[in-house]
């Protein structure tokens, strides 16, 4: 049985009502121009950068940055239709009903959430010390469990894992929950148990995985 529309949900409803393809375009532009700065503060933090751009030795990570620039909006394209469709089984495991392509506008809207770790960063480095490497502007992302270890002591295969368990990564999930609770008319206590073990529980293997293949 399906419950009539929260005051919660009623609000989020009227918050999110705009044209998503005006706002999907938006949020390419912000990740691209975001890292477009973080890509050439990292390069910039390189000893010897005048001279070694004057010599073309950064063609290769031009040529990298321009491949993954065109590569974004289709990242982000497979990132939201792979997520709304784990949750989206993950409702018809639990017997709900999920509108998948509502589900799919959420996930859309929720990816604004990753947007503050990028401006974060590129803040955070908008204009580096001499002692910044770029492996240190590479691998930072704030608020995260990598930002609390010292990385020198740490498996490089864990590295990436810590990064992605994060202040940010929790937000997400919980703003996930209020959109199946929104989306599927369920209530939090549902909505909480479908997201978990479908979205977390996927997210969680994909570490586990990440862990273990890593070389």
């Amino acid at each position: 049985m399906s419950f009539t529309p929260s005051p919660i949900s009623q609000r989020i409803e009227a918050n999110i009502d705009f044209d998503k393809r005006l706002f999907f375009l938006i949020l390419v532009i912000l990740f691209l121009l975001i890292r477009y700065v973080t890509n050439d503060l990292i390069l910039q933090s390189i000893p010897g950068y005048d001279k070694l751009e004057s010599e073309g030795s950064f063609m290769i990570f031009h040529i990298f940055n321009a491949l993954n620039y065109i590569w974004t909006p289709f990242a982000l394209l497979w990132k939201f239709t792979a997520t709304a469709f784990v949750i989206w089984l993950g409702a018809f495991a639990f017997g709900y009903k999920a509108p998948f392509v509502r589900l799919w506008q959420f996930v859309l809207v929720a990816e604004l959430i990753f947007i503050v770790p990028e401006v974060i960063k590129m803040l955070v480095y908008i204009k580096p010390s001499d002692s910044v490497t770029f492996e240190e502007i590479r691998d930072y992302y704030p608020m995260s469990l990598f930002s609390l270890v010292d990385a020198e002591n740490i498996s490089p295969r864990y590295h990436y894992p810590l990064r992605a368990i994060n202040l940010f990564e929790v937000i997400y999930i919980v703003s996930l929950i209020f959109g199946f609770h929104t989306v599927c008319r369920r209530s939090l206590a549902e909505s909480t148990l479908v997201i978990l073990f479908s979205y977390v529980l996927m997210f969680l293997l994909w570490l586990l995985f990440y862990s273990l293949v890593y070389e």
